[in-house]
């Protein structure tokens, strides 16, 4: 699998509305970053993300940049829910099972916080 296939997943999840699918693309551990500056972990994570998939829309991704070496992917991603858009810095790590996972998870990773 190539790392970009993580964003898919993590925009098949959203779109499908389910926070199981959405919160399996993280690794147990991931950081989320849900508002610049604040970032969250766990039952928090699972929580913030669940406040995106509450506005009922879907999410339009383009990965723009994928960086990958030794099981570590940078990823750099454009995205659109309704009318917020950002551009996402994401870390994902390769697991044993050959699947990619985020480590950090930064939607709003060009702003500013």
């Amino acid at each position: 699998m190539h790392p970009v296939s993580v964003a898919h997943e993590f925009a098949a999840a959203f779109n499908s509305q389910n926070a199981d699918a959405v919160d399996a693309v993280y690794e147990p551990g991931g950081l989320f970053v849900p508002h610049p500056g604040q970032t969250v972990t766990a039952a928090a994570r699972r929580q913030a993300n669940q406040r995106f998939l509450d506005l009922g829309l879907p999410i339009d991704l383009t990965p723009r940049h994928v960086y990958e070496h030794d099981g570590i992917a940078l990823l750099i991603v454009d995205w659109t829910i309704g009318d917020v858009t950002g551009t996402a810095t994401d870390v994902a790590r390769k697991g044993s099972d050959g699947r990619w996972r985020y480590v950090i998870d930064n939607p709003f990773g060009t702003s500013a916080g």
